[in-house]
């Protein structure tokens, strides 16, 4: 059974999550210290000191955890706030529309926060619209900004 549950006061959820999100878009995974880093950004986000991570969400079928998606404050190189971040399904259950689950239950946590609007990034070509993305400007050559109004 597929479900969503936040798993921003999840250690080990929390681990995996920086994991994933280093494998796909940093690079303390090339580091040494990668475990040492991992377990310091899971252990920022428990104690509070992470300030720009409003929320994640994991996507689960049973107790396995398939993916995620989170909200942040800000974005070091942007004034927009707040920012839909980090959307990421395993490979081995993407084609399954898991992504829009995500989405959906982003943007319905964002709601209940009192947003009217959030802001993404992305070089994907027609992704996001389809999930209600509205493009505001190119970033650089392939990175687009858009926004999701969530006043529907």
């Amino acid at each position: 059974m597929l479900s969503v549950k936040s798993i921003k006061d999840n250690k080990e959820y929390l681990k995996e999550y920086f994991k994933l999100s280093s494998l796909e878009w940093g690079e303390a995974y090339k580091r040494d210290d990668f475990e040492d880093i991992i377990d310091k950004r899971a252990s920022d986000v428990l104690n509070g000191t992470n300030d720009n991570i409003i929320l994640v969400l994991g996507l689960f079928d049973n107790d396995n955890f398939i993916g995620f998606i989170s909200l942040f404050k800000y974005d070091d190189n942007y004034d927009y706030t707040p920012w839909y971040a980090t959307m990421y399904v395993k490979s081995e259950y993407r084609g399954k529309h898991y992504s829009k689950i995500l989405n959906d239950a982003l943007l319905d946590e964002c709601k209940k926060l009192g947003y009217d609007r959030i802001y993404l990034k992305s070089e994907l070509v027609n992704y996001y619209e389809k999930f209600g993305a509205k493009y505001i400007k190119n970033l650089s050559d392939k990175e687009k900004l858009f926004f999701m109004d969530l006043k529907r």
